[in-house]
């Protein structure tokens, strides 16, 4: 059964997804370092404490990206992808294509004629 959503568009989409992901992980991993050394300020309440430790989990959660990506790749049928960079490709048909000059409108359609009878 085809699939009528763009297996293509997808799959061009998780790697602009990845692209982007590998680009914030530098930041992240500061912002993370940031927050776990702002746990350290002295006398910290406890509420505060737990806000960060909620917000170190929520930056660590970004690994799981990558899996994320890999299960929406993994749920693309197999051979769509090729199927839909194949049926873009203009099949070539083996034609001698050779330029031509117009002079005039009238010589096209004699020029074409000609060709036709070969």
């Amino acid at each position: 059964m085809p699939i009528r959503w763009s297996a293509l568009e997808v799959a061009e989409a998780m790697a602009e997804v990845e692209e982007f992901a590998s680009k914030a992980e530098p930041f992240l991993a500061d912002a993370e370092a940031r927050v776990r050394k702002a746990t350290g300020i002295t006398n910290l309440p406890e509420y505060m404490s737990q806000r960060f430790q909620r917000l170190i989990y929520t930056i660590e959660y970004r690994q799981n990206i990558g899996t994320s990506i890999a299960k929406i790749r993994g749920s693309i049928p197999k051979g769509a992808i090729e199927a839909e960079r194949q049926a873009g490709r203009q099949q070539n048909l083996g034609l001698d294509i050779e330029p031509c000059q117009v002079v005039q409108h009238d010589d096209f359609a004699e020029w074409l004629e000609q060709q036709m009878k070969k």
